[in-house]
Order: structure tokens, then sequence, then C-alpha cells
């Protein structure tokens, strides 16, 4: 029994071994719940987050200095629903000269829930115009929860990707202008469910030299100051794969998502735990970067002392993994 202990100890330290650190982030680097970074024409990197009606945050580079620059929607949602004024998981897109800025409407614990849509001209504070529903909503009715939204857009079609704890993730076709989903009596399909753990959101849909890799995360997101879970069932960034951005998305063991799979890219490691909300872009310099938030132990566990984290994918295997800056 003490040399089967003895193996467990060694292969939990070697796991919590192969991750690498998150790179460097000045400025405004705390509580930044639910990350969505994009870069404007004129280099200008953004960030958005939950909360503070989707606080916005903007530098000159990845790594900072990031400064508060106002929130997104500072008169609320238009979708009458409670959560209306604290919005969730944003996530932001460009197309033909608009930026799309998708949110979820929702409390805690709650699967009555909508996702949003706003859109600007420029990603400042002030120009963000509200259009209220994309038509996707969820209530106790329905196998989902409408929220943390994603999307992906391809050379045909466009499909947001939503949804957790309610029988996984799910994934339904947006119409042009993405505004709304391509058709309102359409069921969206379930890409994700984890029978065993169905704690999953966050889904994140990336494309890289013809494959699409599923992104989302896995285990308790939030309250680590108050009751953690067990070791390995906090937060964690998991990923599958598939030729197609609509499935069906297996994982490197070939085990499918629909049935539980998942390969892990970032978990708990040294000072860093419960790692999720993430989201993946293609930085001009640095090639793709995962960007997540994530509980630094040295200073506390607290929702609102989490912290913005990133690194550098390195897809040369098939398969992302997080690697850092100075060895590429």
């Amino acid at each position: 029994m003490s040399r089967l202990l003895t193996l467990a100890a060694f292969v939990a330290g070697f796991v919590s071994s192969v991750f690498s650190l998150p790179e460097a982030c000045t400025g405004t680097c705390t509580n930044t719940h639910d990350p969505s970074i994009i870069v404007r024409t004129d280099g200008t990197y953004f960030r958005f987050s939950t909360g503070g009606r989707i606080a916005i945050h903007s530098a000159s580079n990845i790594t900072g200095p990031w400064k508060y620059r106002g929130a997104a929607l500072p008169n609320d949602s238009s979708i009458n629903l409670r959560g209306n004024q604290d919005l969730w998981a944003p996530d932001v897109s460009f197309l033909n000269g608009t930026y799309y800025l998708y949110y979820a409407v929702s409390t805690f614990g709650s699967q009555t829930s909508a996702i949003g849509v706003a859109r600007s001209a420029n990603l400042e504070p002030g120009s963000w115009t509200d259009l209220g529903s994309t038509g996707i909503s969820s209530d106790s009715r329905k196998p989902y929860n409408a929220i943390d939204p994603n999307l992906i857009i391809t050379n045909r079609t466009r499909f947001l990707t939503f949804g957790s704890f309610w029988n996984g993730l799910y994934q339904i076709p947006m119409g042009s202008p993405p505004v709304r989903a391509a058709d309102s009596v359409s069921t969206p399909r379930q890409i994700s469910y984890d029978k065993s753990d169905k704690a999953e959101e966050g889904p994140v849909v990336f494309e890289n030299e013809g494959h699409f890799y599923l992104f989302f995360s896995r285990g308790a997101c939030c309250g680590y100051d108050k009751d953690r879970p067990a070791r390995g069932k906090e937060y964690r960034i998991v990923v599958c794969r598939s030729d197609s951005p609509s499935g069906g998305f297996v994982d490197q063991s070939g085990v499918a998502c629909t049935s539980g799979g998942g390969t892990v890219v970032l978990g708990s490691h040294k000072w860093v735990y419960g790692p999720g909300g993430q989201g993946v872009y293609r930085d001009a310099v640095l090639g793709p970067i995962l960007y997540y938030h994530y509980v630094d132990t040295r200073v506390g566990y607290a929702d609102g002392q989490k912290r913005f984290g990133w690194n550098k994918l390195d897809f040369s295997t098939g398969w992302p993994a997080v690697v850092p800056v100075s060895s590429t």
C-alpha cells in the first residue's frame, strides 16, 4: 500500500509540474473572471470580463499594462431576466467591420438564462448598442443552460457554442449577421457531455491547421474561499478535436466529448489553482494564445481575487500544450 501511495504522490507531482506558469501581466490583472481578448486593427488589446455590466480593459500588449476603461453595457441588458445588471462570460468577435459582444443573463445556480448580443464599430466604452436576446434561452423545461456563448466563424457557417451543467455543451447555427439563431425553431445540438461530472462550461471552438478544437472548463468554478472541492474536481481546462466546427469532438485518446472525453490542457499546479473561463486567440507575434482566470494561492481563493493568466499554445503534435514563451 505504501508503494502505491508513493507512486500516486509521484504521478500527482509530475502532472502538476508539466504545466507552464502564467506569463507576465501588469496593470489591472485581478478580478478578471471569464476574460475575452480581441486585438483592434490599430494593435490595441481589449479585454472584456464578467461583472460590472461587462468590464472593459485595454492595453498596448497582452502583458499589459491593463487599464480599466468602463462598462460595455452601463444601462444593463434589455433582456428582462434576473441578472441583467450582472452580465456573464463575454465573447467578442469581429466580422465585416463590426464587433459583436455576446453575453449571458442568469443568476448563480439558475437555469433561467438567455444569451444576448451587442455590437460596436470600435470596441470603446459608450460605443456598444445592445441588441438584446439572440433567441437562445433556457428554463427548467430544456436540457441545457443558455450561458457562456462563443461564436466560431468559418467560410460557410457561423455557430454559437454555449452551455453548462445541464447535460453538457450545445451548439446552434447563427444567422447573417450573427445576431440571432439561424432558425428560431431549430434545436441546439449537444456536442459534449460527461455524466460523471456535469460541471462543464465556457466552450470555445478554435480552428488550427484544418482541425477544430473545443476547449472548455470542467469542474467546480467558484467559492473556493468558502468550500473547496475534492482535489482534482476544481476548474481545469480540457480539449477535444474534430475536423468540423460542429463535431464530433474526441479527446487525444479517442473518447468522444459526448461520452465524457476531454484531454487536460491546463490544471492546478504550484500556486495556480482552478484555471478556467478560458479563451483562445491567434496573436500576430506569438501565435495561438490560451488565456483564462485563475486563483493565486499565495494571495487568496476568493472569486474577486481571480487573476488574468495567459500562455502560449504549441500545436506541433496536433494537440495543444501550454509552453513558456521563452522556449519558443
